[in-house]
């Protein structure tokens, strides 16, 4: 999947909500986007006042906005899923449902990347710095999940608890002999948490590069909007080659699940779809 490696790309979020796992989680979370996302700027770039103010101003618009036009389509998009679910699932299901969260992803960054030039144009070298901080404190976030400090067997059991996690979220309790299958599944994906790590901090690198162009705001919008959305530029060739493996067979084990489930595991997950 894709590498969700920047709260700076502040529109990234609002797909993010939509997604979540959890029927209630969405609609709780959804209704409080405006305070979630203004607590994480100010988490991040630690705004003055009358930069908190603008964020705010410019984020109610946003939202407004994707609240009137952008939600029909979600409803549809999800009804579709829905609909898919209904039948064996499919690899062209899998690609299909992956390119719909990229493209709507897409318009939301189209349409919040004006916003975010003025914001990031006015960021004083203060918030600079703390956002510098806080990507140390996320990176050690995902270095301690993701094991990167301990043992390959370290790793592997982190990342089968994650997939494990996921998969339940979205079918309930699973059975001994799927979670055998998912275990051996599991373990022929590559492990690229290192990689992905790098390539955070590469994207990293790369946006407080670009707020060094801040104070020439056309030059400074024409390089921020592709950056914000084509997050799979410029990656190395060893990240994307390992990437799209797993890609390929995370899509396997996904669909092997999918034709495990029990009548019971697929209503739960109708059931969650239908909210």
């Amino acid at each position: 999947m894709a590498n969700w490696n920047s709260v700076t790309r502040l529109a990234v979020l609002l797909l993010a909500l939509l997604l979540l796992p959890g029927c209630s989680a969405v609609r709780v979370v959804y209704n409080q986007a405006d305070n979630l996302l203004a607590w994480m700027a100010q988490d991040y770039f630690d705004f003055e006042p009358l930069q908190k103010q603008e964020f705010n101003t410019r984020l109610d618009a946003l939202l407004a906005w994707h609240r009137a036009d952008q939600l029909p389509d979600y409803a549809r998009f999800l009804g579709e899923i829905k609909q898919r679910t209904e039948r064996a699932a499919t690899r062209e299901d899998a690609l299909w449902l992956i390119e719909g969260v990229k493209a709507r992803y897409r318009v939301l960054a189209g349409r919040g990347s004006s916003d975010a030039v003025e914001i990031l144009a006015g960021l004083t070298p203060d918030n600079i710095k703390a956002a510098q901080k806080q990507f140390e404190k996320v990176n050690k976030k995902f270095s301690d999940e993701h094991k990167l400090g301990g043992t390959q067997d370290d790793r592997r059991r982190a990342r089968l608890e994650r997939t494990l996690k996921r998969i339940r979220e979205w079918t309930g309790p699973l059975t001994p002999a799927q979670e055998a299958r998912i275990t051996a599944l599991n373990d022929t994906i590559p492990y690229t948490d290192q990689l992905r790590q790098q390539d955070r901090q590469r994207r990293q690198k790369e946006f407080l590069a670009l707020l060094e162009q801040r104070g020439n705001k056309a030059e400074f919008a024409r390089v921020l909007r592709p950056w914000l959305s084509d997050w799979e530029a410029g990656r190395p060739a060893a990240l994307q080659a390992a990437l799209e493996e797993g890609y390929e067979k995370r899509i396997a084990l996904y669909l092997d699940v999918e034709r495990s489930l029990t009548p019971q595991q697929r209503a739960h997950m109708q059931r969650k779809l239908a909210g």
